[in-house]
C-alpha cells in the first residue's frame, strides 16, 4: 500500500508510517504560509522541527521554534504552525490516539476558507 501524499495551499505533507495506534508525517510549510488554527478530538501530536523558523501557537500563546525544537499537543489543544522565515519549514509530526483521519480537524481559523 502506498502511503498518502498531499499538496495543500500552505505546502505539502507525506505520511511516513501508519498503524492502528499512530501516524507519522513529514510536513513542509512554504515561507509566509500557515496551517489552520485547529484541534483534534481523537489524537495528540508531537512536532519536531527539522528546518526553518516557525511560529507555533498553542492555546493562544505564540512560541518561535527553530531546527531541533519540539512541542507536544494533547487532545483538544488548539494549535497552529506558521513559517516566519525565508526557507521552508520542515517538521515531523507524530500522531497518537484512536483515530487519524483528516476529518478529525476542527478548524477555528483558516487563511484558506476551509
Amino acid at each position: 500500500m502506498e502511503l498518502e501524499k498531499s499538496e495543500r495551499p500552505w505546502g505539502r505533507y507525506e505520511v511516513l508510517q501508519e498503524s492502528a495506534t499512530h501516524k507519522v508525517k513529514c510536513i513542509w510549510v512554504s515561507p509566509g504560509k500557515r496551517l489552520s488554527y485547529q484541534r483534534h478530538q481523537k489524537r495528540a501530536e508531537h512536532w519536531f522541527i527539522v528546518q526553518g523558523t516557525a511560529l507555533v501557537t498553542i492555546d493562544g500563546v505564540d512560541k518561535t521554534l527553530g531546527a531541533g525544537s519540539q512541542v507536544d499537543f494533547a487532545i483538544g489543544v488548539l494549535h497552529r504552525i506558521a513559517n516566519i522565515g525565508e526557507d521552508e519549514v520542515i517538521f515531523v509530526e507524530v500522531q497518537t490516539g484512536t483515530y487519524f483521519g483528516e476529518d478529525d480537524i476542527e478548524r477555528v481559523e483558516d487563511d484558506f476558507g476551509r
